[in-house]
């Protein structure tokens, strides 16, 4: 059985003081990774929800983060051209990459191109095994969604992926628009040292509540609950999205 892993909660009252606190943390993390290991290793976040995260890391964080150390992947990508406007890496190059130095050559996608996302999936996953030298993805950071019925990154309720125990990246399907995704499997979610969740918005509280309360009996029905990194498990929660709970 999996370790349980309290998360580290931390409460906002709305999305911005949520994001800001996020990107102190992030910026933080990363200083400490390339203080002790010369680089830093980021997945990002897919969807909407970290935009104006990006952001902030685009202009306000910018000169306190080591962008010229850090290799950035994703944790999962709809299966769309990079110019689609529902792709996750042209999400993030918008609002982040164009605006920030980071060698183009450390941008890891997950790749579209292929006439199959089975294909593709086996593609990111060498780029991963290759980056990482075969012991595995360790990410120093993981940066995490959750949605109104738990899934995170493309692992959604009763999907097949979250019964995989060998691949680091699979094609799934998502009961959402575009319903073809990548994502990366919970083996690969849990090899990282850190892991950052951004959860707002109140049609999220029988979730967080359900996984705050017993996470144990969560797990069997919210993938979010099943996410244990090596180190560090942090809850970035706004005030909408924890209804009645409190921090015990």
């Amino acid at each position: 059985m999996d370790k349980i892993m309290k998360p580290d909660l931390r409460i906002y009252p709305d999305p911005e003081a949520l994001n800001r606190a996020a990107a102190e943390e992030i910026a933080h993390l990363a200083r400490v990774a390339v203080a002790e290991r010369g680089l830093v290793t980021v997945a990002l976040s897919g969807g909407r929800t970290p935009c104006r995260l990006y952001r902030l890391l685009a202009a306000e964080y910018r000169d306190g983060i080591p962008w010229p150390q850090m290799h950035l992947f994703w944790g999962d990508e709809r299966y769309v051209p990079p110019t689609d406007p529902q792709s996750n890496y042209c999400l993030a190059r918008e609002s982040l990459l164009d605006r920030v130095p980071i060698p183009v050559e450390y941008v890891h996608p997950m790749p579209t191109h292929f006439p199959n996302a089975e294909d593709a999936a086996r593609d990111y996953e060498a780029t991963l095994r290759a980056y990482f030298a075969g012991s595995g993805p360790t990410f120093d950071l993981i940066l995490l969604g959750m949605g109104a019925e738990g899934h995170t990154a493309s692992l959604f309720p009763g999907s097949p992926a979250l019964a995989e125990h060998e691949h680091w990246v699979v094609a799934a399907q998502a009961p959402a628009q575009p319903p073809l995704r990548l994502s990366l499997t919970l083996p690969a979610i849990n090899r990282a040292r850190n892991a950052v969740f951004l959860i707002s918005g109140s049609e999220k509280v029988k979730a967080v509540q359900s996984i705050l309360k017993n996470t144990g009996q969560a797990a069997t029905r919210y993938p979010a609950a099943l996410v244990h990194p090596q180190e560090r498990l942090i809850w970035f929660v706004d005030r909408d999205a924890l209804g009645s709970a409190t921090n015990k």
